[in-house]
């Protein structure tokens, strides 16, 4: 394998052999559409009254007699291309959104019953749309004034015997989870859709280019995106590929089930056409396989309106994206099979995580076609991957030698038109594609770190110089809050003992059971000497203990306005119970004990059954219990989602939190360690470590940071590494620190403890006395 610089290889990008003068014109701007429309299937799919049999057939009913001869009448003037600004009420655009989705069935609809096809109007933001919705209204009253402009359905009364149009309630319950194929929070970012654009005109280039076509074509997500986007204005729709409308009943529609052999077809064909991969990052085959293995991503994310923690400054927002890597090696590598299988590729990560090695035999690639190398999730702050071309030594020599080394950036891929940029050289091409980087769950973990006293100094020599050797009054257990890169955002202490310590004199005695108050201070330690220094000064939430009702063990009230009630058997850590009140609380906080919803977590490799699908899941057997011992799944319940949203987990027993942006921070931390300092009180044991007083040594910043990457499953790798999954998975092995692998064993060892801090007498005492 030649080895040269990366600088010079050449960089092509995709799609460019498509010209405007090839391309087809669309005359629907389809990134705005798309934007639109995504947020209206969110919130069709949040609006659950909407669904049930009798609110659709009412919402049909009122499409079919009253919607369309209404839209009839107001375009009875106008061109088949323009169309009046009304906006429908919600059921009734649902049902026309479902109806054009089905061109042929919707235009043969419109034909037989008003001799022409029947448009929308293109309406992308809201001031228009309030506008149109006003109109419609008025339109509507004088229209049917005995008809509500809302659909006032009781879902609760049974189907009356009017007459049911079966087959568009067909269509219309046939896409009731529509959202859920397009719901990752990416899919709305505007260099996204840009990107999905140009790939769906390469698509329809590709399709009225192949004349002869021998098997069905499958979409991919992205380009099945823009394609029931297009097909939502029907008018526009029909305009736009009257020349290539007879092609297309040979594209497969979103919830059809595809085999094999489509697929490679339909890559083969993309491949022909433009020599890249058909598939990409945020562009996977979309369809359900015949047959075939799907996968379940490991992460987890969901579109969040609000970030509720930008109050907290030192708290830094953690944003992820998708990446796909594609190899293809060169034609003329066909002849040199025996050459190539002492060389191999390596994926490794720019920073964050530069422990990372994935590696590949060149073997495993053909000259014939791409094959996707590697699928996973990085953290933005990775910067970018590096994939090493390496050659294994001879017989006399030992390890690998770099050949060359390509880097892709991933502020390069987000200036790429198709978000996806290809490197070659004259034996391997290389193509990596990633999705828009959008705000993903926060990670903390707090660590121990030096008993501080009532003015938030460590107890020390040098503070105590510093005070002129005036004694530093109270003592409080401290622990750091680090969030997924290292940085110091809170500090947590809890109040322990008061007095001060003369030497042969006085020392510090255990508080009262009603002052041991936990705070939380925003911010970073303030050094002034090493690993000496002095607490941030603003606080942002405590935690007072309360005495609890008759049925509880402990409770405390939180300054967010939360109580916590905890209860339960001593003895048993299984057996503990959780509740949450707040009076003023728009949502209702609920603890599910363990790793619940999209935290679940089961047995690794099982493959099950789902619709005459085989379902790749990392988890499907329920883990044993004792896995989930000091896991909550934080739930919120509103008037809207009554079944509950989990906006967070936590392990109180590591003191680890994962919480969406919706979610406050602060509260979370203080359940956390409110509920390990009552269990550790609870069975007279520190089961979580509080009694460590030194900050422990942990893995340099940087090595294999945790959430900075994770494997996609079906990106098979020899190298296997619980870093590579959620860290929920297996948290022991991702949060332990150096030196602290039994840390609950380590509370008895009191070398390094000056005597200047109370001895730990004093602190067994208030924390499980």
């Amino acid at each position: 394998m030649s080895s040269r610089n990366s600088s010079n290889m050449s960089t092509t990008r995709t799609l460019s052999g498509i010209s405007e003068m090839d391309a087809l014109k669309l005359g629907l701007d389809l990134v705005s559409a798309a934007r639109r429309n995504l947020g209206f299937l969110r919130t069709v799919a949040e609006s659950r009254w909407l669904h049930p049999k009798a609110t659709l057939v009412e919402a049909i009913r009122r499409y079919s007699e009253l919607w369309l001869p209404l839209m009839a009448y107001l375009t009875a003037e106008s061109t088949s291309m323009k169309t009046p600004v009304v906006h429908p009420p919600i059921d009734i655009e649902w049902v026309w959104l479902c109806h054009t989705l089905n061109p042929v069935h919707y235009r043969h609809y419109c034909e037989s019953r008003f001799s022409r096809l029947i448009g929308k109007p293109t309406i992308f933001d809201e001031e228009n749309e309030e506008y149109a919705l006003m109109t419609c209204r008025d339109f509507w009253v004088k229209m049917y004034p005995d008809e509500p402009f809302e659909n006032e359905c009781d879902s609760d009364v049974g189907v009356s015997d009017v007459a049911i149009d079966e087959e568009l309630l067909e269509e219309v319950s046939k896409h009731r989870f529509l959202y859920s194929k397009f719901s990752e929070p990416y899919r709305s970012e505007i260099v996204y859709l840009i990107a999905a654009r140009q790939r769906y005109k390469g698509f329809l280039f590709m399709v009225q280019r192949s004349t002869d076509l021998a098997s069905n074509l499958v979409p991919t997500s992205d380009i099945m995106l823009m394609w029931l986007i297009h097909q939502s204005y029907p008018t526009v729709y029909a305009e736009d590929l009257k020349e290539v409308a007879g092609d297309l009943v040979k594209v497969l529609t979103v919830w059809d089930k595809v085999k094999e052999k489509e697929v490679e077809e339909t890559k083969k064909l993309w491949e022909r056409t433009f020599d890249q991969p058909y598939e990409k990052a945020g562009g996977e085959i979309a369809l359900t396989m015949d047959g075939g293995v799907s996968f379940k991503p490991p992460v987890y994310w969901e579109v969040s309106d609000t970030d509720v923690n930008t109050k907290y400054k030192p708290l830094l927002p953690r944003f992820l994206l998708e990446v796909c890597v594609f190899v293809r090696l060169r034609d003329k590598m066909k002849a040199m099979q025996e050459n190539i299988k002492r060389d191999n590729l390596r994926l490794r990560m720019v920073r964050c995580h530069r422990e990372l090695k994935l590696g590949k035999p060149m073997s495993d690639f053909s000259h014939l076609s791409w094959q996707k190398a590697w699928h996973l999730y990085c953290e933005f702050g990775t910067k970018g991957v590096m994939v090493e071309l390496r050659q294994r030594g001879g017989y006399c020599f030992k390890g690998n030698s770099v050949q060359d080394t390509v880097t892709f950036c991933w502020n390069d891929l987000l200036r790429a038109p198709s978000l996806s940029l290809e490197r070659e050289d004259d034996e391997v091409k290389i193509v990596t594609s990633i999705t828009p980087p959008v705000q993903a769950p926060y990670l903390m973990k707090c660590v121990p770190d030096r008993v501080t006293d009532d003015s938030g100094a460590m107890i020390s020599d040098v503070i105590l110089r510093m005070n002129q050797y005036r004694p530093q009054e109270g003592r409080w257990l401290s622990r750091t809050v680090l969030d997924h890169a290292g940085r110091e955002c809170f500090v947590i202490r809890i109040r322990v003992g008061e007095g001060f310590w003369r030497r042969g004199g006085e020392a510090p005695s255990a508080v009262k059971w009603e002052d041991r108050i936990i705070e939380i201070r925003e911010g970073s330690w303030s050094y002034v000497a090493g690993s000496i220094g002095r607490s941030p000064v603003k606080m942002v939430g405590t935690a007072l203990p309360k005495e609890p009702e008759e049925q509880w063990k402990a409770a405390w009230h939180f300054s967010t306005g939360d109580e916590l009630m905890i209860g339960g058997l001593p003895s048993s850590v299984s057996g503990l119970r959780f509740f949450l009140k707040n009076q003023s609380a728009e949502s209702t906080g609920k603890l599910l004990k363990g790793r619940r919803m999209q935290y679940q977590v089961k047995k690794k490799g099982s493959v099950t059954k789902d619709e005459g699908c085989q379902v790749y899941e990392e988890s499907e057997e329920v883990e044993e219990e004792d896995e989930e011992e000091g896991f909550l799944t934080l739930v919120r319940i509103t008037e809207e989602d009554p079944n509950g949203r989990a906006t967070a987990l936590l392990n109180w027993k590591l003191l680890v939190v994962e919480l969406l942006p919706e979610e406050d921070a602060v509260f979370v931390l203080l359940l956390c360690i409110c509920i390990l300092r009552s269990v550790s009180e609870m069975k007279k044991e520190d089961i979580g470590g509080l009694l460590i007083r030194r900050r422990l040594k942990e893995d340099k910043f940087g090595t294999r940071d945790w959430g900075s990457v994770a494997l996609h499953p079906s990106s098979s790798s020899s190298y296997s590494s619980p870093h590579l999954e959620p860290w929920y998975w297996n948290a022991k092995a991702i949060i332990k620190s150096e030196g602290s692998s039994n840390i609950s064993r380590q509370p008895s060892i009191t070398v390094g403890y000056s005597p200047e801090e109370g001895g730990d007498k004093l602190y067994r005492r208030g924390i499980l006395a």
